[in-house]
C-alpha cells in the first residue's frame, strides 16, 4: 500500500477535513515524485502503482499527474507511457464531469497548468463530482496500456494547488483531441476507430485550408501526402498511434492498395514507427523527423532515400 493510499484512508479520503489538506499535499508531492522515476523505468508501477490524483475545486475538477507540465506547449517531450497516462486521465476528467457530447471545436473546456515541481495539472469545468467513482473511471480508461500499473485517488479540496490554468497549444494538441475523442465516446488511451478518427478531424480540422495533397499528380506521392496529413491532423506523434489498416481509409478501389504500400514505405523511411506491441500494428508519426514530415504535406519534397511504389 502506497503513502498516499496510507493517509487517505487514516484522514477519510475525499472527505478529510481541512486539517489534514498540508499533510496530504506533502505526500501527494512525494507520490508524483515517485510516479515520474516509474514512468522512466522500462515498466511502471510493479511493485506499487503509479498515482494520479483527483479533486473538486470550486466550480472545477483538478487532476495531478507525474508528467512534466510543459507538455501543454511541448507534447513531444513526454515519453509515450507518459502521454498515454496522461489521455487516460482526460478520458476520466470526461467521463466524471459528463460534459455532454462535442458539436463545436470551441466548446473543448480542458485547460493545463504547473504544480510545484513541475508536474501537469488538468482542469476541468463541471458542478459534479463523485469521489466514489474516481478509481473505476481510470481504471477503464487505462485498461490496457502497455507496461504500465497505475491508479487514480480522489483527494479533499484544497489539496491540489489552485495554479494557474490555460489552453493546450496549438488547435491540433494531443491533449484537445483526447478530449474530443471522450466527448464523442471514444477512450483516449486505447486504439481509436477510423470512423471516430473521422468525425474528429470534421470537428477539428485537419489543418490548413485547403488540401493540398489531394493535387499532386503523382499517385503514391498524393498517397503519402494524404497519409501525413491526416495522421498530423489527428495528432499521431510519438505515443499517440493508429492503425496500421487505418492508413488507407478514405482511399478507394486500387488505391487503398496503393496507400497501404506507401505506408510501408514510410515505415521504411523512418517517417512512420510502428508498435507491434498492442496486437495489431500500430504506427504514429516520428516526432525526430517533424521538419521532413510537415515539408513532405507542405510542398510534396521526399527526404533523401525514400522511395515510393511507382505507379
Amino acid at each position: 500500500m502506497t503513502a498516499l493510499k496510507v493517509e487517505l484512508d487514516a484522514c477519510g479520503g475525499a472527505d478529510a477535513p481541512a486539517t489534514a489538506v498540508a499533510r496530504l499535499r506533502e505526500v501527494l508531492n512525494e507520490a508524483l515524485r515517485i510516479g515520474r522515476a516509474e514512468l522512466a523505468k522500462p515498466r511502471s508501477g510493479k511493485d506499487d502503482p503509479v498515482e494520479i490524483a483527483i479533486a473538486a475545486h470550486d466550480d472545477h475538477l483538478l487532476a495531478a499527474l507525474p508528467v512534466a507540465a510543459a507538455v501543454r506547449a511541448d507534447p513531444d517531450i513526454v515519453s509515450e507511457r507518459e502521454w498515454l497516462l496522461t489521455a487516460a486521465v482526460v478520458g476520466t476528467l470526461v467521463e466524471l464531469a459528463e460534459p455532454g457530447q462535442l458539436l463545436r471545436a470551441d466548446d473543448l473546456r480542458l485547460r493545463a497548468g504547473e504544480l510545484p515541481g513541475g508536474f501537469l495539472v488538468l482542469a476541468y469545468p463541471t458542478t459534479a463530482f463523485e469521489a466514489d467513482f474516481v478509481e473505476l473511471a481510470f481504471d477503464e480508461q487505462a485498461h490496457g496500456i502497455d507496461r504500465l500499473r497505475a491508479t487514480a485517488r480522489a483527494l479533499p479540496s484544497g489539496v491540489l494547488d489552485d495554479v494557474a490554468h490555460k489552453e493546450p497549444i496549438g488547435a491540433r494538441h494531443p491533449l484537445r483531441i483526447a478530449e474530443a475523442v471522450a466527448r464523442l465516446g471514444g477512450h483516449p488511451a486505447q486504439a481509436i476507430d477510423g470512423h471516430l478518427e473521422d468525425a474528429v478531424l470534421t470537428l477539428l480540422g485537419a489543418g490548413g485550408a485547403v488540401p493540398i495533397p489531394h493535387h499532386d499528380p503523382d499517385p503514391s506521392l498524393r498517397a503519402a501526402r494524404r497519409i501525413l496529413k491526416r495522421l498530423d491532423g489527428m495528432g499521431k506523434w510519438g505515443g499517440y498511434h493508429t492503425e496500421f489498416a487505418h492508413l488507407a481509409r478514405g482511399f478507394a478501389g486500387n488505391d487503398r492498395a496503393l496507400a497501404q504500400e506507401v505506408g510501408e514505405a514510410l515505415l521504411e523511411a523512418g517517417l512512420l514507427e510502428e508498435k507491434p506491441s498492442v496486437g495489431q500494428r500500430h504506427v504514429y508519426l516520428n516526432p525526430r523527423r517533424a521538419a521532413e514530415i510537415r515539408k513532405l504535406i507542405e510542398t510534396g519534397e521526399v527526404p533523401a532515400g525514400m522511395r515510393l511504389p511507382s505507379k
